[in-house]
Formats: structure tokens, C-alpha cells, sequence
């Protein structure tokens, strides 16, 4: 459809598509959610249109060509949390989204000298529980007998949070105000809590006490080795401002064990052609449905009308487009600071959209090579891929001391000398992203700070710090530093930047207890309603918080 004819339609609604949430980068859940809720709106009768700001669809779930014949996840590199129930309403693998799946999923490599000729050990973790419990095994036999149990224990967990994801928090203000009738559906909205509660039974201490307590408190009661506590306690970390020392961290790592791949609970794979697949898919759905999407359309401001509601969108080129109901995916932010006339907000509100915790820990570093990288601790003949390169490869996860110590030093604002990493390499199962014989690395790092001692970064900067990442990287697999063909480099400025990512935070706004369900991210827009009638949030930035981390 030409701009012209987009401009003279008149919407029932229009989601706002050009900033989405990063996912790992979280890895990620669903970075496209403006078209699945396209899809829906459109199911549903409404004549739905999509913008999306870039020239590439997906916001941070996109598959790009940095290097002439290499294709990057270039922020969202993981899909998981994608809900179950939307992959099957949108029949995505009819639309040609493709997964594949890790066995092994974690592999920690140690920094240490071999004994007797042997390589450095390694802790190696997929869905084989008796083939975990000899890996953990190398560094506690006590430790291998309580790790079945402890999955268990998330997993239980986990599946009592399904019924909260998938419906709004509870409606407090139809409960203190409006009519018996709006009370009566309010009362509705409880049930998700008594579903959760009533599947947690005598676990709700345990489910209370993980959410809110630090994840090495958690870890600590279970396991006694410092390499299996230290690669747990990534997932209590990853994409966030915090240490394993900090409350909250605990419910960061149930977090990422809350979705879900291909009916495995807690897996998260790689999509084929790289995150962009997602979105691609996700649109072909919506466009089936009649959904109307475009891309390079940068919205300037929402249109408020004189009665206070929304009206539609202006274009930075200045076109108009009126509709009914704008959703918008952008953060909260940007949602309500940079699109929003500010007229038409409360002195109130904006000043509790300004408090709302946008801290990013996270630089993302895209990285083309022309060799495999062969790790010290599980070498690999004539660069043939092990079973190990399919895993997110945790680098300097040697022990919890490593990880506090990196979060410090960005907490004085200063890059980590010794940061944590997590590298994955999709092209070792996906052969569409690199040319034969070389492959494509995902390099997911922290902490790094958004201003360096009060300063911005500079270009300089971020190759000191992508030579720091690669010297320790050098360290564990000798020989990667001479196979680079290419770096992109994205610190927390850049994220924010092109993926319009506040703050760089992947989560779309911290995902600390007090911007958590009823309070994501104000207990004022926790239904999704903004205080503009016909303008809501959808996405990562409000309730269940999901990205296609999405990590």
C-alpha cells in the first residue's frame, strides 16, 4: 500500500513497530509481539496497521548482513518465552518459522592447567539428567545428587507462574471504584492469582522466597561448587544492572526458565536465518489476515485530539494517519517522553515515567570469523564442530567472585576488566548464516555502564573494550582473535540508539521487584491503559515483561 493511501485510510488501530525490546537480547521472548497483536486486533475486526521505524522488520528481533555473506541475530539472539498459545493461533511454522533445538544447552569452561596432559575441565549441561549429574559430578558428587531435584524445583515453580502470564494483572482500581458492574469483572482478574496459588500449594514459601531473595542465597542452600553455582547464576544476571548478591536476582533466573521451545519446557533455541525469522513469520501471519505493514515509517508524535484521546500518528516526514487506537511497542519511555504531547499528561505521571529503572549492564558484540573456535577445555579435530559449540559458552563463570567484581566495576561506571560472557555460535546448526567454513558469534556481555565515569562512550572505547572481551576469550579458545573477519560492536548508547531500547535494557525497563506485575511499569498502567483513551502499551516494557531475550 502507498504512503498516500495509508495516509487517507482511516484505522480502527495502529501499532507502533519501529522500538522493540531486545532479547537474550535476554536472549530474548517476543521482540515482533506489535504484529501477533496486529494478527489478533485484525482476527478480531479491526482493519490493523503496523509501522515499524527501520528499514528491517522486527525491532530487536532482526536478522541483518553486517559482513557481505554473514547473517546476525544483531541484538534478540535466543527465542524462547514466546507463548505457547501464540505460537499455535498464528500457526508460525506454516509461516515458516523453523527452530533448532541445543543439546547440550550450557558449557562453562575452566581457566586452569590440565592434570597429567589433560585438558582444563569443563561443566557441560543439556536435557540429560544422568549425563548433568556426571558432569557436575567432576566438581561435587553432593552437588550431582541435588541437581535433579533442584530442576525440579524451578520447574515447578515456573509452571505455576503460566497462569499470570498469560492474563492481565488484577484490575485494583475496578475494585475501589466505578460501578457493580465494573467491579463484578474486576473480581475476574483473580483468577490467575488463585490458578497460580492453588498450583503452588505448599510451595508458596519457596516461590516467595525466590522471588524476592538474591539468587546465590538460592543457590547456596542446593549446591556447594563454585563453577555450577557461578553458570546458574548467569540467568539470575543476565541483561541486568545487578550481582547474585543483590535481592530480585532470584526471580531474574525463574524468569528464563519460564518458557518454552518446541513443547521443552525451559529450552531456548536458535531460529533459523537468524532472530529475524520470528518476525518474519509472525508477519507473513498477520498479513494473511489482511494486517497492513510498513516498514521505514518513523513516528514523530501521537495525535491527541482536542477531547483528550488518541487520534492516530504523525510521521517525522509529516504524514498523518488517524485511527482509533494506537498500541504502541515502543518503550515507556519513549511512549510517553518523546511521542506523547506532554500537555496532554499529568505533572504527576510524566514525573513516574521519569523514575522508571531503564539500567543496562549489556554490550552486544556480532562477531564474523573464518575458523571455528577450538576451547582449550574440549578440543575439536580439523574444525569439526562438538556438541559443546551449540551451547550458550559462559566465559569467566569460573566462580560468583568473578561475576560481583565485574558488576562493581560498572557500578563505579567503569567497563569490566574481566567481564562476564556469553558466546553462541548458530551457524554450527544453522548453516544459512555464514559462508562455508565460517561462522557467526553472539557475544552477549557485561557489565558495561551507559556513561563511562560521567562521559559517553566513543568509538575508542568500544574497541578497548571488544579487545578486552576478545583477549579473554583468546584465553579460553587460543587462535580466535586471528579468525575475526569482522566486529559490531553495540554498547548500552547503541542499543538504545537503533533498537530504541532505553537505557540499552533489553527487558524494556528493569525486571526488579518494584516494576513487576501490578507495578510494570507504573501501578498506573499496569492494565495497559495509558491515561490517553485509545493509546496503550504493548509491549516488553508492561506485564509479563517478555523478551525474545529475548538471552
Amino acid at each position: 500500500m502507498a504512503l498516500a493511501a495509508l495516509a487517507n485510510r482511516w484505522w480502527r488501530a495502529v501499532t507502533l513497530a519501529g522500538t522493540v525490546t531486545g532479547s537474550r537480547s535476554s536472549h530474548t521472548a517476543l521482540k515482533s509481539n506489535y504484529d501477533a497483536l496486529a494478527t489478533y486486533l485484525q482476527k478480531g475486526g479491526l482493519q490493523a496497521a503496523v509501522l515499524e521505524r527501520r528499514h528491517v522488520l522486527g525491532g530487536a528481533a532482526v536478522s541483518e548482513e553486517i559482513f557481505p555473506g554473514f547473517r546476525f541475530s544483531r541484538c534478540s539472539y535466543l527465542l524462547s518465552l514466546l507463548r505457547p498459545h501464540i505460537y499455535r493461533d498464528l500457526e508460525l511454522k506454516k509461516h515458516g518459522l523453523k527452530v533448532y533445538m541445543r543439546d547440550p544447552h550450557a558449557f562453562t569452561p575452566m581457566l586452569e592447567e590440565g592434570v597429567r596432559g589433560a585438558p582444563p575441565r569443563s561443566l557441560t549441561l543439556g536435557s540429560d539428567l544422568a549425563t548433568n549429574q556426571m558432569e557436575i559430578g567432576k566438581f561435587s558428587q553432593k552437588d550431582a545428587k541435588a541437581y535433579p531435584e533442584f530442576v525440579a524445583h524451578l520447574e515447578r515453580l515456573a509452571d505455576a507462574m503460566n497462569p499470570l502470564l498469560d492474563a492481565p494483572p488484577v484490575d485494583i482500581p475496578g475494585f475501589t471504584s466505578g460501578s457493580l458492574r465494573r467491579r463484578v469483572a474486576a473480581a475476574k482478574t483473580l483468577m490467575p492469582i488463585f490458578r497460580c496459588g492453588l498450583k503452588l500449594g505448599k510451595n508458596l514459601p519457596d516461590f516467595y522466597e525466590i522471588v524476592t531473595a538474591p539468587i546465590m542465597k538460592i543457590l547456596t542452600q542446593w549446591f556447594d561448587s563454585e563453577p555450577l553455582r557461578a553458570t546458574l547464576a548467569t540467568d539470575g544476571v543476565i541483561g541486568a544492572m545487578t550481582s547474585p548478591s543483590n535481592p530480585g536476582s532470584g526471580y531474574v533466573l525463574l524468569h528464563h526458565v519460564m518458557g518454552e521451545v518446541e513443547k521443552e519446557k525451559g529450552a531456548w533455541g536458535y531460529v533459523e536465518g537468524g532472530m529475524g525469522g520470528v518476525s518474519q513469520a509472525i508477519a507473513s501471519a498477520a498479513r494473511s489476515y489482511g494486517v497492513d505493514i510498513f516498514t521505514e515509517k518513523d513516528v514523530s508524535q501521537i495525535l491527541v485530539g482536542s477531547d483528550g484521546d488518541a487520534k492516530g500518528v504523525v510521521l517525522k516526514d509529516g504524514t498523518e494517519i488517524h485511527s482509533k487506537v494506537v498500541l504502541s511497542n515502543a518503550t515507556p519511555y519513549i511512549t510517553f517522553k518523546n511521542l506523547t504531547p506532554q500537555s496532554a499528561l499529568s505533572s504527576e505521571f510524566i514525573k513516574a515515567v521519569d523514575q522508571i529503572d531503564y539500567t543496562s549492564p549489556v554490550t552486544k558484540i556480532n562477531v564474523a570469523v573464518d575458523k571455528l573456535p577450538n576451547f582449550l577445555a574440549s578440543p575439536t579435530p580439523g574444525d569439526k564442530p562438538g556438541s559443546h559449540h551449540q551451547c550458550s559458552i559462559h566465559l569467566n563463570c569460573e566462580s560468583v567472585d568473578v561475576l560481583e567484581t565485574a558488576y562493581k566495576e560498572a557500578k563505579n561506571e567503569r567497563p569490566s576488566a574481566r567481564p562476564m560472557v556469553e558466546m553462541t555460535i548458530p551457524s554450527v546448526l544453522d548453516p544459512t548464516l555464514a559462508p562455508p567454513g565460517c561462522h557467526v558469534v553472539s557475544l552477549f556481555t557485561q557489565f558495561t555502564p551507559y556513561y563511562i565515569e560521567g562521559r559517553e562512550w566513543t568509538d575508542q572505547d568500544r574497541e578497548a573494550f571488544a579487545d578486552t572481551v576478545f583477549d579473554w576469550v583468546e584465553q579460553y579458545a587460543p587462535g580466535f582473535k586471528k579468525s575475526v573477519v569482522g566486529r559490531d560492536i553495540l554498547a548500552p548508547p547503541d542499543l538504545e540508539r537503533i533498537f530504541g531500547l532505553t537505557g540499552g535494557n533489553i527487558f524494556h525497563g528493569s525486571m526488579s521487584l518494584d516494576q513487576l506485575y501490578l507495578t510494570r511499569p507504573l501501578p498506573s498502567l499496569a492494565d495497559y491503559r495509558s491515561p490517553i483513551k485509545g493509546l496503550y502499551l504493548c509491549g516488553s516494557g508492561c506485564h509479563p515483561g517478555l523478551l525474545l531475550m529475548l538471552s
